[in-house]
């Protein structure tokens, strides 16, 4: 295992309502980061508070603390997160192939969701939930129509490993790349994160809550925006889900 990030304490539970909601409860009586794992939630959710299925044995975690820097630049850890899964995921595997990330907060394992991500901000502090399908996927029929195919880490893989080893793993990947930002900011991010980006240079759906839009996946700015180059032109997107 990796060391563990100075610094930054780590809570475990049986059971949950949800990590982030404990997050929010402790946020206050919190002295540093802190990582929060259960290894079952009740009430979990993902982005756009959709319901997000754990299965048994898969990962579910929130960190929360109060990161430096404009407010503004809080939901760039989207892509610091991204690229410390990723980082989990290769030294919990040993294998490099097949792993890519998705705009704004999925990492995909051969074509399919395997982690994603949601963040939270509230008062000064940050939460990033992330849940990974370590053992089990959740089924088609729990995730909405059009998006990627769940698959999990195991089935992929053929390897196994528990949520708490994996969060040893993934503590200080995160650490490795929030210095990183905080240190050098976004840049050094965004390159690495295109450099692994899914569907980069292909012809993807963006979705917001009243527009769809068509186009081939230019790049990331530097502001961690979407760009799309469609038909009529290019467009810029701040927010919305991404289909393939």
């Amino acid at each position: 295992m990796l060391t563990w990030p100075q610094g930054v304490d780590r809570r475990i539970f049986a059971t949950l309502d949800s990590t982030m909601a404990e997050a929010s409860r402790l946020k206050d009586d919190l002295t540093g980061p802190t990582w929060i794992l259960a290894h079952d939630q009740t009430e979990a959710r993902g982005r756009r508070g959709r319901a997000w299925v754990q299965p048994v044995g898969n990962f579910s975690a929130t960190l929360i603390w109060r990161p430096d820097g404009p407010v503004e630049q809080r939901a760039l850890r989207s892509f610091v997160a991204s690229l410390a899964l990723r980082d989990a995921m290769i030294a919990a595997t040993g294998r490099e192939a097949g792993f890519s990330l998705k705009w704004p907060n999925d990492v995909l394992l051969n074509g399919g969701k395997v982690a994603g991500i949601l963040l939270e901000s509230a008062d000064a502090h940050l939460s990033i939930g992330i849940g990974v399908n370590l053992l089990a996927a959740p089924q088609a029929a729990d995730v909405e129509p059009g998006a990627v195919p769940p698959v999990s880490l195991a089935r992929e893989t053929g390897i196994r490993t528990t949520s708490e080893d994996f969060l040893s793993l993934l503590a200080p990947a995160f650490a490795n790349w929030e210095q990183q930002f905080t240190t050098y900011g976004f840049a050094p991010i965004r390159t690495a994160w295109l450099s692994h980006a899914a569907r980069l240079g292909e012809v993807i759906t963006a979705r917001t809550g009243t527009t769809e839009i068509t186009g081939t996946f230019e790049t990331v700015d530097e502001t961690g925006v979407l760009v799309l180059k469609a038909a009529d032109g290019r467009h810029a997107i701040a927010a919305a889900d991404v289909f393939f």
